[in-house]
């Protein structure tokens, strides 16, 4: 297994699947803590029946899924609501991720989580490093209105309950720049960069642990 561990993280919107898809291109392990979330509460997913339990029926669609739209209200209006959620569906998630890192080969291995400042307490001394994919607000805005949809008034409540941007850039240990007037050859630069940089400090890191 590898051991060399990178937290990378983004608000909605910065980029964060266009630099998972260049890393698994090169081999690397990406484990998306997002997508585990997402089986979780899919249908037939680990967590459905105790969040039925925990908020009602009602909170299951027709084909046996969270429904995610009347949580998304629920959880951004009650600040206890959301902790409920967390505690069932946060163990899943670690679980999950636990066991893909056991199964990754790669020199290292990137967490794509998120809410990944928001949680430093828990993921921190795991990480060598965290990479934050910094992203300007109105290119976040913009990025996500032709991906999902969602109402200005949406997207904006959904950026003010994530870190600030100047938040995620204090913990950043490695930044890519993917906002306003990035076009993807500079995108795709910087992550090589950031791969080959991962894999010279991984290969240290190995040496050092086989030191006596």
């Amino acid at each position: 297994m590898a051991q060399f561990k990178v937290g990378l993280t983004g608000g909605i919107g910065s980029g964060k699947s266009t630099v998972t898809k260049q890393l698994q291109s090169y081999g690397i392990t990406v484990i998306d803590a997002d997508a585990i979330s997402r089986a979780s509460t899919a249908a037939g997913g680990a967590a459905i029946e105790a969040i039925a339990e925990a908020f009602g029926a009602a909170m299951i669609d027709a084909q046996g899924a969270l429904n995610r739209g009347l949580m998304r209200e629920l959880v951004f209006k009650d600040r206890e609501a959301r902790q409920r959620l967390e505690a069932i569906v946060h163990p899943i998630v670690q679980a999950q991720m636990r066991v893909q890192a056991e199964q990754a080969d790669s020199p290292y291995v990137v967490y794509d989580i998120p809410l990944l400042i928001e949680s430093l307490d828990r993921y921190r001394p795991q990480f060598k490093r965290i990479c934050v994919i910094d992203c300007d607000e109105a290119t976040q805005i913009s990025r996500v209105q032709l991906r999902d949809k969602l109402s200005l008034d949406e997207i904006k409540r959904i950026i003010a309950s994530q870190a600030s941007r100047q938040l995620r850039l204090q913990y950043a240990d490695d930044v890519i720049d993917n906002g306003a007037g990035v076009d993807l050859p500079r995108l795709h630069l910087q992550v090589q960069e950031k791969h080959e940089l991962w894999l010279a400090l991984s290969e240290k890191d190995q040496l050092n642990k086989g030191l006596p």
